[in-house]
């Protein structure tokens, strides 16, 4: 009986953490509004998208490899700029299931 109950309980947490992470991409997409899904645009964020899309379109087969290599390091130092600027919170999926049983453990 209390195996029977373990295993229901765990494969449900499972599933969960399997369907979480899809439908809370779909949920983002379509359930928030343009205008309150992204918050008022730094000016440093514009500029560095722009500088982003300036390179996207620049046609690199005509560049030597030391040219190309400057500006591969321009767009990792540029992303990582970009990255430092949206300071969210992310939890893995091992860290939801941990939390999910602790919470079963104690409730």
């Amino acid at each position: 009986m209390q195996t029977k109950k373990l295993f229901q309980i765990t494969s449900i947490i499972l599933l969960m953490a399997i369907a979480m992470p899809s439908r809370a991409s779909l949920i983002g997409r379509d359930s928030i509004p343009a205008a309150t899904a992204q918050p008022a645009e730094d000016p440093r964020v514009l500029v560095l998208t722009q500088r982003l899309e300036e390179i996207k379109e620049t046609d690199k087969t005509e560049m030597s490899s030391s040219e190309k290599k400057v500006i591969r390091k321009e767009v990792k130092s540029i992303k990582k700029q970009l990255k430092e600027m949206n300071r969210g919170v992310y939890l893995s999926v091992g860290a939801i299931i941990i939390i999910i049983l602790l919470l079963i453990l104690i409730l």
